[in-house]
């Protein structure tokens, strides 16, 4: 093998040094972000949130309609909870 691979003073970092105070502030507003746009505003097509979409999928579901029984709304979250939610029993 050559001296260079074993040489652990000659081996040079290829990757850039950044404080963890940036590390943190950048990737916690890339994370911020993608919440905002992801989850947090409307969709421009209909104007819902993910979670009233799946919200209203599920009263579809259940046959929630305007003229049928009543049914309480823990019901419809425990739905959309178990079946519909992304991070599933939480």
């Amino acid at each position: 093998m050559s001296e260079n691979t074993d040489n652990p003073e000659s081996f040079e970092p290829n990757f850039p040094i950044v404080t963890i105070e940036d590390e943190m502030r950048d990737s916690y507003l890339e994370y911020a972000m993608s919440v905002i746009v992801g989850r947090a505003l409307p969709d421009v097509r209909d104007g819902l949130k993910p979670v009233h979409r799946r919200v209203l999928y599920a009263m579809e579901v259940l046959g929630n309609d305007y003229n049928k029984s009543y049914k309480k709304s823990a019901r419809i979250v425990g739905d959309v909870i178990g079946k519909y939610h992304p991070h599933g029993d939480t």
